[in-house]
């Protein structure tokens, strides 16, 4: 797999300036949302410690809770596969699907199938598959991949959606109106519903003490995709459990409200065991989650809701766009989990962060996340994986910042610098870096300066 350069992927999406706002705006409209929504609980901090606690349990005794899942579930009916990465989950479900003779299948809320790429696998043996959720459906439309883990056609605007489905469903050319198109989905979808011979849909929570488990959707595709269909496939990492049922009235508090900022999902759909003369099979997913659950200082990023919050207020993505991570799930947590899988290929991934600390002031199930990546950072430059331009800044940085003789004079010239230095040797048209900043003025003090000056006023006059 080729090398997946972020700075360099994020150079089309931040040369279109005004779409980039617009994506910027449109994801902080969602943090603000999420922001009033939590601040309307009194209790939501104890909500979030109590959500930490209980997924970090569970991430502990994993083992235990799996194989209790497996006999839960196996009672009431259902089948359970076990799959150590993605080609295994991809053949698990091929499999159960030629020999049941499906050819027509639809799918809803399940990223654990775009990062195993369950689509394309399943099409290229002549299977047809159709994501039900409005925008997974757009995204495969335009046969690219969801860019975001909640909101996944969340860079597409209104205009480029009409576009599409002028040409794909033959709507009016140059309609715009959100109720109009979505109407035009609805009746193309229902005819995917009404033909499918089988429904896949992901998992949010599994519940080990039931062998249960809940999908959460707000338009009811997952529920209509899976009572139709004689087959329900249910893919699910196996980091997905909690413990009992009971813990579910403090996730399901805590899901929506950081994910779109809504008090609940519309629908929570609780499934145990399959319906009456139906199947039920749950296809529980490794694919590199147990090489975090190996690692100390990666192993909490597994209490990992999905959520998304980390990606909404994140200023990296909000400002380069989910396509830039060229993985399944990008944004923060993003940046943790596909270099565990492959560090050489997701190696620029860490460094697509300030360290602002939002992520994990949002997060609610606590993950460290700027700590992480702060770890993924020098565990990258031991693989020496690092770019040589980028080793030899961190070198020159280094070599300024642990001499205060030579930190000191590099002060004093960059002041100066933003002091006297003509404006156009930033804001020029040969400099794309300068036209989307200002540079800061420098303070009438160093802190040095600042802090020697009120310890000598600070100082006790003589007597």
């Amino acid at each position: 797999m080729p090398t997946q350069d972020h700075p360099a992927a994020a150079n089309a999406f931040v040369a279109d300036d005004a779409h980039a706002h617009w994506h910027d705006q449109a994801l902080w409209f969602i943090r603000a949302k999420r922001d009033k929504c939590a601040h309307g609980l009194a209790e939501w901090e104890e909500l979030r410690e109590l959500a930490a606690q209980i997924k970090q349990h569970t991430v502990a005794h994993l083992g235990d809770y799996l194989e209790q899942f497996e006999r839960n579930a196996t009672r009431l009916g259902a089948v359970v596969h076990w799959a150590r990465d993605a080609a295994e989950h991809n053949a698990i479900i091929l499999r159960l699907l030629q020999e049941r003779r499906v050819r027509r299948m639809v799918k809803s809320k399940s990223m654990l199938t775009e990062e195993c790429g369950l689509n394309p696998f399943l099409e290229q043996h002549g299977i047809e598959v159709t994501d039900t959720d409005l925008g997974e459906w757009i995204v495969q439309l335009r046969h690219e991949h969801p860019s975001h883990i909640v909101l996944p056609a969340i860079h597409i605007k209104k205009e480029d959606v009409g576009e599409l489905f002028h040409r794909e469903l033959g709507t009016a050319k140059g309609a715009t109106d959100p109720a109009y198109l979505t109407e035009a989905a609805r009746h193309r979808l229902r005819e995917k519903f009404l033909a499918a011979e089988a429904g896949l849909t992901g998992v949010n929570f599994g519940i080990a003490e039931t062998g249960g488990f809940v999908v959460c959707t707000n338009e009811g595709n997952s529920d209509l995709g899976t009572s139709l269909p004689p087959i329900h496939i249910a893919s699910m990492g196996i980091e997905k459990l909690v413990p009992r049922l009971d813990d579910m009235a403090v996730f399901l508090r805590l899901l929506a409200r950081s994910a779109t900022g809504q008090p609940i999902t519309a629908y929570s759909t609780h499934y145990h065991g399959p319906r009456p003369g139906c199947e039920l099979h749950i296809v529980l997913v490794d694919n590199g989650r147990t090489t975090l659950l190996a690692s100390e200082e990666f192993r909490n990023s597994l209490r990992c809701i999905r959520c998304g919050a980390c990606l909404n207020t994140c200023p990296v993505y909000r400002r380069s766009g989910g396509h830039s991570y060229g993985v399944s799930v990008a944004g923060p947590i993003g940046s943790i989990v596909n270099p565990s899988r492959d560090p050489a290929t997701h190696r620029s991934l860490p460094f697509a962060c300030t360290l602002c600390g939002s992520c994990a002031d949002v997060c609610p199930v606590k993950i460290d996340l700027p700590n992480q990546l702060l770890t993924w950072r020098q565990r990258i430059a031991e693989l020496g994986l690092l770019k040589p331009s980028k080793r030899r800044l961190m070198h020159f940085a280094g070599a300024v910042l642990s001499r205060p003789l030579l930190y000191n004079v590099a002060g004093g010239v960059g002041r100066a610098a933003l002091r006297w230095a003509p404006r156009w040797l930033v804001y020029n048209r040969f400099n794309p870096w300068g036209r989307q900043r200002e540079m800061p003025l420098p303070p009438k003090e160093t802190f040095r300066q600042w802090h020697s000056r009120q310890s000598r006023d600070d100082k006790p006059s003589s007597s």
